[in-house]
């Protein structure tokens, strides 16, 4: 099996903190290269050495960087866009520096991930009415399927994932038609466009990450919902009042938000500053353990939870005003 080499910059005071936040998505074994740990070794051994070379003096000035393997498969590409997701995320529930955050992979090129995985997407029938199908994948498909084209690229949102199966499932179970839908943090697009495709008149979304925005847009075309009625911004909602703004200046049928925990709790005043009082917000990303505790904060922010499912330790809820 083929495996990649993904390194995250952080800072020493930040070990700790991503370190646990990759065990959240997973992963439990990591390897830490830290300068403070060099610097600490050459101090305290200075008296046996005569000569140091250069090139390994360099490790006392290189960044503080934590590395770990993925498997070059379904679960491996998932668990990686997983993390490129809800990394940029990361910084906003901590006031220790965490550095760059910057994510990198070695050995496989991003490109050649994306090409890699393709052999092991295949049609995904979610729920009902909604089919999942890869760009590439041929699906010949009954008439009562709505069938939504996906080529995800490196961006969170394949339709593979229990995450986004569990909205996916929730949108399906709603009457959309008609409704102006938010999608926060849309990844892919696969909820906004999945929203139109099951009749919502409207889609607004947003994601921090530019490279999400493109393959959304693109996405949208894949599915002929270009035309108007998907708007999508770039940028991130809890430090930019403008973009906060401009997204509050309509009110919403149905808010969905497939991120993380901590972020959930983070947006729960603009969850009630943009939901019409009959509105339903729909909410996953979370792992089970830590379910109760975003719907009682929810809870606390005047939302009541309607439904909450569970699959493989994710969690999804659906609320409503109370």
């Amino acid at each position: 099996m083929n495996w990649a080499e993904i390194s995250i910059q952080t800072t020493t005071e930040g070990i700790e903190i991503v370190n646990g936040f990759l065990m959240a998505h997973g992963i439990n074994c990591v390897m830490i290269e830290d300068a403070e740990d060099f610097k600490s070794f050459l101090q305290d051994t200075t008296i046996h050495w005569d000569y140091v070379e250069e090139d390994l003096m360099k490790l006392a000035e290189a960044p503080t960087v934590i590395k770990f393997y993925l498997p070059d498969n379904p679960q491996g590409y998932e668990t990686l866009n997983l993390v490129k997701r809800d990394l940029p995320h990361l910084q906003e529930t901590q006031e220790t520096d965490l550095g760059a955050l910057s994510l990198s992979i070695g050995y496989k090129a991003e490109e050649d991930w994306e090409t890699a995985w393709q052999k092991y997407y295949h049609p995904i029938e979610v729920s009902g009415r909604l089919a999942v199908v890869p760009e590439w994948e041929e699906y010949d498909a009954p008439e009562s399927k709505i069938v939504l084209r996906m080529n995800p690229g490196m961006a969170f949102g394949s339709g593979s994932h229990d995450t986004t199966q569990l909205c996916l499932k929730f949108l399906d179970g709603l009457n959309l038609s008609g409704l102006d839908v938010l999608d926060m943090g849309c990844g892919s697009g696969i909820l906004s466009i999945a929203a139109l495709l099951l009749g919502a008149s409207s889609v607004s979304a947003a994601d921090i990450d530019q490279l999400a925005v493109k393959i959304a847009h693109e996405n949208a075309a894949l599915n002929g919902c270009d035309d108007g009625r998907l708007t999508i911004r770039c940028g991130n909602v809890l430090d930019d009042p403008a973009l906060a703004d401009k997204i509050g200046e309509k009110s919403y049928d149905v808010i969905v938000a497939n991120i993380v925990a901590d972020v959930i709790k983070a947006m729960a005043p603009l969850f009630a500053r943009y939901l019409k009082e009959d509105g339903t917000l729909v909410v996953s990303g979370i792992i089970s353990e830590r379910a109760e505790e975003v719907t009682s904060h929810l809870e606390q922010h005047g939302f009541a939870v309607v439904e909450l499912r569970e699959e493989n330790d994710w969690a999804a809820a659906v609320l409503k005003r109370a």
